[in-house]
């Protein structure tokens, strides 16, 4: 029997159509927020058992293009694979859900959210992770809960809850934040640069009888200082509570009556473990310290075979790799824990050694080199004009869109010493390229308008890759000679608990991301954080634990802006292959000439001067690159030639005869030249001076001279007092 729930939450009132459609699922939902619908679906195979050691948890996040009345672009008229938005969508689900999953856990399970219809205004994340959580929470899944996420903005100095697109688009920064009525889950965020319009009155100046106003744009990159970010997510946490409060009450009487799930079959590895920690704890240890120079486990897989051998266990080597593991995260975190040491040997807020190289490739525009301990990002920033930017269109806009500033970042399989071939960018690979590129694009000075490609090779990897491209890039950027009103730097946090006890880490490698209880990047400049991206095991951080956190982040981000700020200093710039630029303004409706019948006007001259060229039919902008300053000038001056051939001025006639007073233009040795009209000159003959010499008069001195014959522009013309 179907029903409907309708909730009003967090300003958003929303509908749960519950047992109406895709009912042979574990669990489906019909959710809809005004015009906006999601149909969520969660099923499980209880018949298949997998053994390996993670969640099998799948999530999809499909948009249909008829949920907007369209008929999808392209020449195969269906929807394809998924586009970046649909895949960051889906991996925000899944980080939000996953850690509800005991490790026991071994269903294959598939979580499948499909935009059905979309208002324009809809915030499609927001939604699809509210109808993705109440599916699940309605499963017979035992461990399921409420999970609610909420969209947060602040405008005008105001915290907005759950904005709308255009309201989000207009905000300070950008947060999505998940939980559960007792902690946080996920937490990102990103800061938005924003106009601001001054109007300042000139004091004693009238104009149609009111005061004249000067206006000043002013940009603001909005970065948010620690403090204040805590305050958000404390409304965060406020709004999260009263969600889940809401959802739990209106739904709960409709949950499933939970299975008891068949649990993977654990091997018991207490003896294993005993036997490792009393013969085999100090070479453990060394092992340790070789593991956290890399982000591979092949010495545990060797010490535990070798472990295996000598117990004449070979058939047993799983339970005992998993033991080894196990004392092996005991270690690690006893070691920081009890001895205030890592397993490098750093303490807990030290960094790895850092080096920057910049420009190391001559022919790219910028690059930059970055190591920090064994990760190592190289970043290589290129410049370009509209026709390089990246055309998209997410399923709410009415029109596509430009994309002028792209981060793309690459983790090949060699930076961690796997042998696997490279293959297309993977959902890891997207989210990092894409919070790396939030923390950078509100630092480019607005009034810079080229397009901008940053690619991250990630060429060796032991944790924060993400936070070392942020560095990178930034660099590359500013090696690129592209305009950054400041410049930023990335580091990764981690977290070691134990009952009351607890550890800050700075600048965690894998090792410590794989054994920690939190995963915590942050990005910004001295003045703040321009992006933020958290994960936090099931168990919840205090608000007051983190906010230590973010200081210790900050101290070290300060750390490494400063050597950042002395490699920009040394940068020596690639002048023969950066991009040379001019742009001017023409009369908008002379665009069209430009372009010519059927752009052959334009085709030509970018053939002829060896240059690309940008025209905005609105504002009349005309821009052009090419590769030297003469090509650039040349195209200019045509430009200005083909849009001027039908306005050539007028030539005045002249009465024969007339007397007309002029300025001396030019002195030479046959007469002088007389300006008669703007642009108009004639020629005075040093034989029509009547008796005076040329070096009676002086440049610029006005004359009174007779016209004594025209042929177009050129005249000839005598002393007023000439008898012809």
């Amino acid at each position: 029997m179907s029903c409907e729930v309708t909730v009003n939450v967090n300003n958003r009132k929303q509908k749960f159509v519950l047992n109406k459609v895709a009912k042979q699922s574990a669990s489906s939902v019909w959710f809809e927020d005004g015009n906006t619908v999601m149909l969520a679906t969660l099923t499980y195979n209880p018949d298949e058992m997998v053994e390996e050691d993670f969640v099998p948890l799948a999530v999809q996040y499909v948009e249909k293009a008829y949920a907007v009345g369209k008929i999808p672009a392209g020449f195969v008229k269906r929807e394809q694979k998924p586009g970046d938005f649909e895949t960051l969508t889906a991996r925000i689900v899944d980080r939000s859900l996953r850690p509800l999953f005991p490790k026991e856990y071994g269903y294959n399970t598939i979580l499948t959210i499909m935009a059905l219809s979309a208002d324009e205004e809809s915030d499609l994340q927001t939604a699809a992770m509210n109808a993705a959580a109440s599916c699940m929470y309605l499963s017979d899944l035992p461990f399921a809960k409420m999970v609610y996420g909420v969209r947060i903005t602040r405008i005008d100095g105001k915290i907005v809850i759950n904005p709308t697109l255009s309201e989000l688009e207009r905000g300070d920064f950008n947060m999505f934040v998940t939980g559960t009525k007792d902690e946080l889950l996920m937490i990102e965020f990103a800061s938005q640069g924003q106009e601001e319009v001054e109007i300042i009155p000139v004091d004693d100046v009238m104009l149609d009888g009111l005061p004249l106003e000067n206006t000043i744009v002013k940009y603001k990159i909005n970065e948010v200082k620690e403090d204040e970010l805590i305050e958000i997510l404390q409304q965060a946490s406020q709004a999260i509570k009263e969600g889940t409060k809401i959802y739990e009450e209106a739904l709960k009487e409709f949950k499933k009556a939970p299975i008891e799930f068949e649990k993977r079959k654990e091997t018991d590895i207490s003896e294993y473990i005993k036997i490792i920690k009393e013969k085999y704890v100090k070479e453990l240890r060394e092992i340790i310290t070789h593991l956290s120079k890399s982000e591979r486990d092949y010495l545990l897989k060797k010490f535990a075979r070798k472990i295996a051998t000598t117990l004449d266990k070979e058939d047993e080597f799983e339970a005992i790799l998993k033991a080894v593991k196990e004392v092996k995260r005991e270690i690690v975190r006893g070691m920081i824990l009890d001895e205030g040491v890592r397993a490098d040997g750093r303490k807990p807020d030290e960094i790895r050694p850092i080096s920057i190289e910049t420009n190391i490739l001559p022919r790219a525009h910028g690059s930059c080199l970055f190591t920090r301990g064994q990760t190592q990002a190289l970043a290589v920033a290129t410049r370009g004009g509209d026709m390089d930017a990246q055309v998209y269109g997410n399923l709410t806009d009415k029109e596509e869109k430009l994309e002028k500033f792209m981060l793309h970042y690459n983790f090949p399989s060699f930076s961690v010493g796997e042998a696997e071939r490279l293959g297309p960018p993977s959902r890891r690979e997207l989210g990092h390229g894409n919070l790396a590129k939030r923390a950078l694009e509100p630092l480019i000075d607005p009034e810079f308008d080229e397009t901008v490609r940053v690619v991250s090779e990630i060429l060796e990897s032991n944790g924060s890759s993400s936070m070392a491209t942020v560095c990178a890039s930034s660099l590359a950027m500013k090696a690129a000679k592209v305009p950054l009103l400041k410049l930023a730097a990335g580091i990764a946090m981690g977290l070691i608990t134990q009952g009351e006890r607890y550890a800050i880490l700075t600048d965690i490698m894998g090792l410590e991301d794989h054994d920690g209880d939190m995963d915590f990047k942050v990005a910004g400049t001295f003045d703040g954080i321009t992006a933020m991206q958290m994960d936090i095991k099931l168990g919840g951080i205090s608000l007051d634990i983190l906010k230590e956190a973010l200081y210790q982040a900050r101290d070290a981000r300060a750390y490494i802006l400063e050597l950042m700020e002395n490699a920009a200093k040394d940068i020596k710039y690639n002048e023969d292959v950066l991009p040379k630029a001019l742009s001017f303004k023409v009369e908008p409706d002379k665009i069209i000439d430009i372009i010519g019948t059927a752009g052959k006007t334009v085709k030509e001259i970018i053939s002829k001067f060896d240059v690309t060229i940008d025209l905005d039919r609105e504002s009349g902008k005309v821009k052009i690159y090419g590769d030297t300053h003469d090509s650039l000038q040349n195209a200019k001056n045509y430009i200005l030639n083909v849009i001027c051939k039908d306005d050539k001025p007028k030539i005045p006639t002249f009465e024969i005869g007339k007397v007309i007073e002029g300025k001396i233009k030019r002195i030479v040795d046959f007469g002088m030249f007389v300006e008669l009209a703007p642009g108009v000159e004639g020629l005075l003959h040093k034989s029509k001076l009547k008796g005076k010499n040329l070096d009676d008069f002086n440049e610029g001195d006005k004359i009174k001279v007779k016209v004594l014959s025209q042929s177009g522009f050129k005249i000839e013309l005598a002393l007023e007092d000439y008898d012809v």
